[in-house]
């Protein structure tokens, strides 16, 4: 069950990043960001009140130790996008996209460490495959001379980002199997309370640093509105999935999304690829298969 939530998790994460890109002609990079949180923390607690309190399904005690966790991983998200963000900044997307998704190996050896759950030698070969086959459509004519810079200052923030999107894939999953109960409800819950923390702290941010932007995401509700909804969908579905299995075999099928990207340049915009960018693409299929087969 969880590879076709994975699935949809990543298609509505493509669909919203799309989103969040058109919202750059009217709000800053960070007022686009904080849309997901600031639309998505309403449209979670309705979904929250309709399931706990309109379907009267039952809340699970919560141990302290879900609290700590949660606000963690939360943190962890926020510091990840910002430094993707940064790492744009100092050099380009592809620097930044290819030590981000180091996150796949990250995410795997966080699991194991921290909650016992490490992959199959198959699972390992097949994520560092999907890893070289992601960095390898990132930047398919300069990925050598990527890989030699790794001691640039935006190659570092793209670990930086790995890293934090790491912990906070464990975060989720580790605070979500803390609970009781069915598995919706635990991920609807774990999703509800991490978007509220995440909504507080890009706020309590945007007063102290730029209060007009507010104001501007509050008026950009009818483009944003959308963002929160597929923001949503997305982030349940992560939640939901991580809460199933693994969280590196999520992340790492979670890789997909590239290449549904990739396919929709090809086939709807028909955008020409070259040989190796295919080749990419099929690598990255690869690993994705044999982490879900083999992981």
């Amino acid at each position: 069950m969880w590879i076709p939530i994975t699935l949809a998790a990543a298609t509505f994460q493509v669909l919203r990043t799309s989103r969040q890109h058109q919202l750059r002609a009217v709000l800053s990079v960070n007022g686009a960001g904080f849309v997901r949180y600031a639309y998505g923390f309403p449209l979670a607690l309705i979904v929250g009140l309709i399931t706990f309190g309109v379907a009267g399904q039952s809340i699970s005690d919560v141990p302290a130790r879900f609290w700590p966790i949660i606000a963690g991983a939360g943190a962890a998200q926020i510091l990840g996008t910002l430094a993707l963000l940064r790492a744009f900044d100092l050099r380009d997307f592809a620097i930044g996209t290819v030590y981000a998704k180091t996150e796949v190996i990250l995410v795997a050896i966080v699991a194991a460490v921290a909650l016992g759950e490490p992959l199959q030698p198959l699972g390992w070969v097949s994520a560092i495959i999907c890893m070289a086959g992601v960095a390898w459509l990132a930047a398919p004519n300069r990925l050598l001379d990527i890989l030699g810079n790794a001691r640039d200052p935006a190659a570092l923030m793209g670990v930086m980002a790995a890293a934090c999107f790491a912990l906070a894939a464990v975060g989720i999953r580790a605070a979500s199997t803390s609970l009781e109960g069915p598995t919706w409800n635990r991920a609807l819950l774990t999703l509800t309370v991490m978007l509220g923390i995440q909504t507080l702290m890009n706020a309590s941010q945007l007063m102290v640093t730029d209060r007009a932007e507010l104001v501007r995401v509050g008026r950009a509700w009818r483009y944003a509105l959308p963002v929160g909804v597929l923001s949503l969908c997305g982030s349940i579905g992560w939640a939901v999935a991580v809460t199933l299995t693994n969280a590196a075999k999520v992340r790492t099928l979670g890789q997909v999304e590239l290449v549904i990207a990739f396919a929709i340049s090809a086939w709807v915009l028909h955008e020409r690829h070259t040989r190796a960018e295919y080749a990419a693409s099929a690598l990255v299929l690869v690993g994705v298969v044999g982490v879900t087969v083999f992981g």
